[in-house]
């Protein structure tokens, strides 16, 4: 059986540039999540707020935990002894959901107001 290799499969880094737009990703979630939590805030003094942006933050934790475990397996498919396809879509759906959940909510928060 042959040692696992620690040298980048590819000589362009695609997995690592890939691996670093997710991490963009999740921090630039939570960055939208704590600037709508400032906005909402301001102009609902529930504790609605506090909840939405709780969710939020969770959601963002959930992208970079996502993003790491999938650069973890792209490793190591790539550096295995033969490269296996990577199935699933559940970063991307989470992403997904991230966007288009605020975004709903806004649009209800325009229309009842």
């Amino acid at each position: 059986m042959t040692a696992p290799r620690t040298a980048p499969f590819d000589p362009g880094l695609q997995p690592e540039r890939t691996a670093l737009a997710w991490r963009r990703t999740a921090l630039a979630v939570a960055v939208g999540v704590l600037a709508a939590w400032r906005i909402l805030a301001s102009v609902c003094g529930c504790s609605l707020p506090l909840a939405l942006g709780a969710a939020g933050l969770a959601a963002a934790g959930g992208l970079a935990v996502g993003a790491e475990r999938r650069r973890r397996e792209v490793h190591r498919r790539l550096t295995g002894p033969s490269p296996e396809p990577l199935g699933g879509g559940g970063l991307p759906f989470v992403c997904t959901l991230c966007a288009l959940l605020p975004a709903v909510a806004g649009l209800a928060f325009v229309l009842t107001r």
